[in-house]
């Protein structure tokens, strides 16, 4: 059997719920919560990324909301901007490199600017695991 390559594209997920940077950012959190997701892309109109909203963010804005007030606002005013992003032709042991030196468990996949999918740890498991069988 032919070992697959090890690049992004081979691996990262396609099939993406996104977020609009206007969304209220109680509809978003409520987006991850039925899709059981712990964050999702925010792209603009276009594709572009724009930025991620991750669980982390939405509970920090509840934990500030319970001690000031009301939770609200949209979702540009909360979200990650600027993300680190990868490339559809990166290598996939460059990305196990990135999650082992940083802290995030997965990343937007971008090309010409524009999302095209996201690639988590459990992607890079599953490349090593078929590039590496038993």
């Amino acid at each position: 059997m032919k070992k697959r390559s090890m690049i992004v594209r081979d691996y990262m997920v396609e099939k993406l719920i996104t977020l609009d940077p206007e969304t209220d950012v109680l509809q978003a959190a409520h987006t991850l919560i039925k899709n059981q997701i712990s964050g999702a892309p925010v792209v603009d109109n276009t594709g572009r990324l724009v930025g991620i909203l991750t669980e982390r963010d939405v509970l920090s804005l509840a934990v500030q909301a319970y001690y000031h007030g009301t939770l609200g606002g949209i979702v540009k005013d909360h979200m990650a901007d600027q993300p680190q992003s990868v490339g559809p032709d990166d290598s996939v042991l460059d990305v196990a490199q990135s999650f082992i030196n940083g802290r995030f468990h997965r990343y937007p996949v971008v090309e010409d600017g524009r999302l095209v999918g996201v690639i988590s740890r459990s992607d890079v498991m599953r490349a090593l695991g078929e590039y590496y069988p038993l």
